[in-house]
């Protein structure tokens, strides 16, 4: 038996999203890194990418709140300038370490927004995985964003309590 999947290809003409304005602590977030770099199908529209960021912004931003507000009143108005307690400005690849980390908890945060909502983004072939299956990406998705948000405050990623 033969199976044929349909695949959309993206039109040339297609204009590239603009970015999300952020605050102007937190840096603009960028649709089309967000498409490329999490691999969202033609299939997640437009708007619907850039209302699952937005999403996931305002979710991060209420997680980093406490900490914009404690670096702005000490005079830091960007969180690419932010320095670690030691006063190092650690950089990969040219960007601020907490920049790439605010990126990734958006980022992977909406992704889990995706894939929730939209079903047959993480479906491929002819529905081999079942909607079941996707529970555990979208909970590694959150987590993963859990972590960068953790990791930008210099906390733990775990809590253990006695009982």
């Amino acid at each position: 038996m033969a199976s044929l999947i349909a695949t959309v290809l993206p039109d040339d003409n297609t204009p590239t999203p603009a970015l999300i304005v952020n605050d102007g602590f937190f840096p603009d977030i960028d649709p089309a890194m967000f498409r490329e770099q999490h691999r969202i199908r033609d299939a997640v529209t437009p708007a619907r990418a850039r209302e699952a960021l937005i999403a996931a912004i305002l979710t991060v931003y209420r997680d980093l709140s406490g900490f914009a507000l404690a670096h702005r009143a000490a005079g830091t108005l960007r969180l690419a300038d932010v320095r670690f307690p030691d006063g190092s400005l650690p950089m990969i690849d040219g960007t601020s370490t907490l920049v790439l980390l605010y990126r990734r908890a958006v980022f992977t945060a909406a992704k889990a927004e995706v894939v929730e909502r939209y079903r047959d983004v993480d479906i491929t072939g002819a529905g081999q995985r079942k909607a079941e299956d996707l529970e555990p990406s979208v909970g590694e998705l959150r987590r993963d964003s859990l972590h960068a948000v953790r990791d930008i405050l210099q906390v733990g990623r775990t809590c253990v309590e006695l009982i």
